[in-house]
């Protein structure tokens, strides 16, 4: 696991403060994008399969979108203090186990990254750098790989 350096913690702990009170809404930006890119990624939602609200207006895909956005961000906020992603253990094991039964894949976690990088780009605007974006798909990485050791 490399190490996650100050400056880049400071870069994610500044851009996340930045977008923290809007959490929803970039939360629904970031799953919109994954469905722009991914459409087909909605069958893997249950709360989607026989929804005809628009996606945009789906309270539990608000409620999902906020949690993950909240939990990734807060994930690679505490990255370089902990050492490690600090997510509970259990909760790392429901969404390993969550993402093994809906057959989550590399290709999966490719595109959410774009789409998370993507949302943090539009979020934090003229902050926003090569340098911010590497920090940023490096807490991403680290926390993808938490998740994909619990895929079982």
């Amino acid at each position: 696991m490399s190490s996650f350096s100050e400056e880049q913690e400071a870069l994610v702990v500044k851009s996340w403060g930045s977008m923290k009170k809007d959490a929803g809404e970039w939360g629904l930006k970031f799953f919109l994008k994954i469905f722009e890119i991914a459409p087909s990624a909605k069958k893997m939602f249950s709360f989607l399969k026989d929804s005809n609200v628009p996606l945009d207006q789906n309270p539990k895909l608000k409620i999902h979108a906020k949690s993950v956005l909240v939990m990734t961000c807060e994930a690679a906020v505490q990255l370089r203090k902990a050492g490690k992603v600090v997510v509970r253990d259990s909760t790392l094991k429901k969404i390993g186990a969550t993402h093994f039964k809906y057959g989550v894949v590399d290709e999966h976690f490719e595109v959410t990254k774009y789409a998370l990088l993507e949302t943090i780009k539009e979020a934090s605007q003229e902050m926003w750098s090569v340098e911010m974006k590497n920090a940023w798909g490096e807490a991403y990485d680290q926390l993808v790989s938490a998740i994909k050791t619990e895929m079982k």
